[in-house]
């Protein structure tokens, strides 16, 4: 069973920086792309940032490039997403997300299929 855990959410002012974290278990993910997806209310989830398996390649919406890094530690089973720059157009939950299939492409929102049950990310003016 494929579990995800995100942590490092909160309330922070525009401008300010956060730093979330998954931890995944279940299964070993170092060959499995890993991404970050948002939503924000009445709007669709969205990919945010991606990683592919071997961190060779990254991928980020456009809104948020130059702001946000994603990387893992495969040894940990984890990824991130290092928030900086923070604006009220981010607040939203953010869910970390891993596909079913090894080796897929990371930056296409289709290939994900598991879920965390998300982190609050609040962003005042």
């Amino acid at each position: 069973q494929v579990e995800l855990v995100e942590s490092g959410g909160g309330l922070v002012q525009a401008g300010g920086s956060l730093n979330l974290s998954c931890v995944a278990s279940g299964r070993t993910f170092s060959s499995y792309a890993m991404a970050w997806f948002r939503q924000a209310p009445g709007r669709e989830r969205e990919l945010v940032a991606a990683i592919a398996w071997n961190a060779l390649g990254k991928y980020y919406t456009d809104s948020v490039k130059g702001r946000f890094t994603i990387s893992r530690d495969n040894a940990e089973n984890a990824v991130y997403l290092r928030m900086n720059n923070l604006q009220p157009a981010d607040t939203a939950v953010y869910y970390c997300a891993a596909p079913s299939t090894r080796y897929t492409d990371h930056y296409r929102h289709a290939n994900y299929r598991y879920f965390g049950q998300g982190t609050q990310v609040t962003v005042s003016s």
